[in-house]
């Protein structure tokens, strides 16, 4: 069923979303640190 090229294949895939996801999460934490130098309160969802 699954070929050695496949299997690459779908790992590859997987790789690359992982990726994006970083970029994506590296963006929103550079956004709330720029928003909150400049003075915008964020409400607490830590709770």
């Amino acid at each position: 069923m699954d070929s050695q090229d496949d299997k690459m294949s779908r790992e590859e895939r997987l790789a690359a979303k992982l990726r994006e996801n970083l970029r994506r999460r590296k963006g929103q934490a550079r956004e709330m640190r720029e928003s909150d130098a400049d003075g915008v309160s964020k409400p607490d969802t830590s709770r």
